[in-house]
C-alpha cells in the first residue's frame, strides 16, 4: 500500500497549491479519502473529506477553517485525490498528509505527507 503526497511548496498569503496523493496497492474506490494537516507540537487535524461513493455517496466534509477556500476531489479511474488550496492563510503552513481509511474492514493508511509554506 502506497499513498504518495506532492504539490507541497512555498506559497505567498492570497495565492494557491494543488496537493496531489497518488494511490496503490489497494481499491481505492472503496476508501474514504482524507487530507489532514499537523504543525509541530498540535495534533493532527482533519482538512478536508471526500466518501467513497460505494459507502457514502461521495460526500464531502471540510475543516471550518478551509471552508470556501479549499476543495477535496477525487479521481477514482486514476486513484488520485486532490486538494486545491486557494486564498491560503500564513496559518495554513503545516505538513499535509493523506488518507485512507475504509470502516468495513478496519483499514487505515497514511502518506508521509508534504510540507506547505504559506509565508512572504
Amino acid at each position: 500500500v502506497q499513498l504518495v503526497e506532492s504539490g507541497g511548496g512555498l506559497a505567498q498569503p492570497g495565492g494557491s497549491l494543488r496537493l496531489s496523493c497518488a494511490a496503490s496497492g489497494f481499491t481505492f474506490i472503496y476508501y474514504d479519502m482524507s487530507w489532514y494537516r499537523q504543525t509541530p507540537g498540535q495534533e493532527r487535524e482533519l482538512v478536508a473529506a471526500v466518501a467513497a461513493i460505494t459507502s457514502a455517496g461521495g460526500r464531502i466534509n471540510y475543516a471550518d477553517s478551509v471552508k470556501v477556500r479549499f476543495t477535496i476531489t477525487r479521481d477514482n479511474a486514476k486513484k488520485t485525490v486532490f486538494l486545491q488550496m486557494n486564498s491560503l492563510k500564513p496559518d495554513d503552513t503545516a505538513a499535509y498528509f493523506c488518507n485512507a481509511r475504509r470502516d468495513s474492514t478496519k483499514a487505515n493508511y497514511w502518506g508521509k505527507g508534504t510540507l506547505v509554506t504559506v509565508s512572504s
